[in-house]
């Protein structure tokens, strides 16, 4: 291999291992904006037209800032929620040099002081992302649930499951 083979050879590989990091950054960015409650922090992460949101137990929605409205809804304007969102185990595939597609899996919990419930979920990511003047974003984000339990604990501590495996109907956030 020549020596200008081998600059291209490493300038490409130093590349994908600095798109790996900035995707994952993209997923710690979101995550820590959906706990924090800061809507705007979210709306980054999407791009700006045609983003698709879909969820188990939820409508798809088409756009950001569908997206956006909905979070703050069920979470920011709700003080009584308090999330915690833990991804690991990232699987990153490129597409080509800007798309990939990135498989998380997710261990949640949601607490809700008001009505003393507590809900712990797993499932996995798959986000579809996309490199736009030099920034990656979330193109299309699906969630699929896997795992699913609903507590609600009483004055005395004593815990009481409410839901096992399924949520209820109206789904868990807006029940909550």
């Amino acid at each position: 291999m020549s020596e200008s083979a081998a600059m291209t050879d490493v300038l490409q590989r130093l590349q994908k291992l600095e798109d790996m990091q900035a995707l994952q950054a993209l997923k710690a960015q979101y995550l820590r904006a959906c706990d924090q409650k800061q809507p705007e922090l979210v709306r980054e992460c999407f791009v700006e037209h045609g983003a698709v949101i879909e969820a188990d137990g939820f409508p798809p929605i088409i756009g950001r800032d569908g997206w956006v409205e909905t979070f703050t809804r069920l979470a920011v304007e709700n003080p009584s929620i308090q999330d915690r969102h833990h991804a690991h185990n990232p699987q990153i595939l490129f597409t080509d040099a800007d798309s990939a597609i990135v498989l998380w899996d997710l261990d949640f919990c949601q607490v809700n002081v008001k009505e003393r419930t507590i809900v712990n979920l797993s499932g996995q990511y798959t986000d579809e992302c996309v490199r736009i003047a030099g920034r990656w974003q979330v193109k299309s984000m699906r969630f699929q649930r896997n795992s699913f339990v609903m507590r609600q604990v009483a004055e005395d501590g004593s815990e009481k499951v409410l839901a096992l495996g399924q949520p209820p109907a109206a789904g868990f956030i807006e029940n909550s």
